[in-house]
């Protein structure tokens, strides 16, 4: 049967994979278990054969990878919730990490994450951001390939040098935001961003695999580090969501996901967004689910969500919260709230005297109607609950199927090597030692229309330069963006 047991109240509690895609909260307080719970999640849907995406904020959720212990305990809980045939077990894991160190690289490029993601992650103005608008809409025009961090330093010295004349055509460009722009760069290269722009990029494919056993592949972002940075963590995970939700066909109904997607940390996301950020937000999350995604968000309180998501997520897994402030009890209310009443139940009550690895747990039933809330006790994973040692990490990950792929960092050429040599032949061509063209008249008039004269460009000339301009047409046209690239203005890929 295609259903993950997350616990057991006064009955056992499932998951079914068939409303999967329909999205889901996991929330609590600090030491509750939520983490536990996302193991449980993770791991269910894995069995099942459905890939998942989960962000690892303090290191725990690697245990996925190792199989759990024989604490007597565990074993105790498991015969209690119903599990039978308790054994420790691993799943199969991938482990990924922008910087490589704990994982493959995460790399995607400058364009595809495209200006308006671009523009929350160097925190910039209004108008700093519409600067970054016309270079990216310039390095289109001029068929600049934008890959790293280099190639969009080399577009905004160009953009400077030629400030006067792209301002004519494409808009006001002051020198202030294009210096502002530059040391935002300089602040993301110092938190390590650099690292996440260059190829090979990561191809969304790679997280959706199944191993040969027919079990879903957990894939597992090492992000200790890259919480640290809320607009970097944030902003990537939201870019690989649009990316699925942007590449995806409409897959309808299905008996189980394609792939899950956990969020922790979630409250991240929606921190200082902009207006029209959050519309888009809401419009992935909801639409998502009919491209067989199911998107779970974990945090601590459920007001940590916007209503309108938060309206979206039909499956909940509600750890206790403590009513020590007014933020907290208004988070109880909440809470209480959102679930469908049982009359067994004082749910506002039950929520602040819920003990560790106890929940209320909501789960949508058959046709997609909310089932009643249950307090459970939550399964125990099978894998292991903590963190993993680096001997273990390297030999999991020395068992990647795409440890070749992403390993070694690829440097073709796109903008900067064009401008650099652009430049370069400038400085030639300016240089008293350069050797001249024959001189005009010399060949004849036969040579001054192949060659040009001073006042007037040559054969030769013309028909390289329609090259030059034809072939970055189609270049240009060719340049992907991420899907929320064209919130604030920017052009979608096609």
């Amino acid at each position: 049967m295609n259903e993950i047991l997350l616990g057991k109240g006064e009955k056992p509690v499932f998951l079914s994979a068939r409303y999967g895609n329909r999205h889901g909260l996991v929330a609590g307080a600090t030491g509750t278990g939520k983490t536990v719970s996302l193991l449980v999640v993770a791991e269910g849907f894995s069995r099942i054969g459905v890939p998942v995406f989960v962000a690892d904020v303090k290191g725990d959720i690697a245990g996925l990878a190792m199989p759990g212990g024989a604490d007597e305990n565990i074993r105790k809980r498991a015969a209690d919730v119903g599990m039978e045939n308790y054994a420790g077990e691993a799943s199969p894991v991938v482990f990924w990490d922008i910087a490589g160190r704990n994982g493959h690289p995460v790399r995607t490029t400058v364009s595809e994450i495209g200006p308006a993601l671009l523009a929350r992650m160097l925190e910039l103005s209004a108008a700093q951001a519409g600067v970054l608008d016309v270079a990216f809409k310039l390095a289109d025009d001029r068929g600049l390939l934008l890959l790293d961090l280099d190639d969009l330093r080399a577009l905004l010295s160009f953009v400077a040098e030629s400030r006067a004349e792209i301002s004519s055509a494409y808009g006001l460009v002051s020198p202030q935001s294009i210096a502002a722009i530059q040391r935002g760069l300089l602040g993301l290269e110092r938190d390590g961003g650099e690292e996440i722009f260059g190829e090979p990029a990561l191809e969304l494919g790679d997280l959706m695999r199944t191993d040969l056993t027919g079990r879903g592949i957990i894939s597992i972002l090492s992000a200790e580090q890259l919480v640290l940075k809320p607009r970097l963590y944030s902003t990537l995970l939201l870019w690989l969501l649009s990316e699925l939700f942007e590449n995806l066909p409409e897959a309808g109904d299905l008996e189980k996901p394609k792939l899950v997607f956990l969020f922790d940390e979630a409250h991240l996301l929606f921190d200082d967004a902009p207006p029209a950020l959050l519309e888009r937000i809401e419009q992935v999350v909801r639409l998502i689910r009919s491209k067989g995604v199911g998107v779970y968000f974990c945090s601590q309180y459920p007001d940590d969500i916007p209503d309108k998501v938060l309206g979206q997520l039909g499956n909940r897994i509600q750890h206790a919260l403590r009513a020590f402030t007014p933020r907290d009890q208004k988070a109880v209310r909440v809470a209480a709230e959102t679930f469908v009443p049982n009359p067994k139940l004082n749910v506002a009550a039950v929520l602040s005297e819920l003990g560790v690895g106890e929940a209320l747990v909501s789960t949508l039933g058959e046709n997609a109607v909310p089932l009643p809330v249950e307090c459970a006790r939550i399964a125990p994973p099978r894998a292991r609950i903590g963190t993993i040692t680096d001997d273990e990490r390297k030999a999991v990950r020395s068992r990647s199927p795409v440890g070749a792929k992403y390993d070694a960092r690829v440097n073709r050429e796109s903008a900067y090597e064009i401008l650099s040599r652009r430049t370069a032949g400038a400085t030639t061509a300016n240089a008293p030692s350069t050797p001249a063209r024959p001189a005009e008249g010399q060949g004849g008039m036969l040579h001054d229309i192949i060659w040009g004269t001073s006042r007037r460009q040559g054969m030769v000339e013309t028909m390289a330069k329609q090259t030059v301009r034809t072939v970055g047409s189609q270049i240009g046209r060719q340049i992907l963006r991420g899907v929320l690239g064209g919130i604030l203005g920017g052009s979608r890929r096609r």
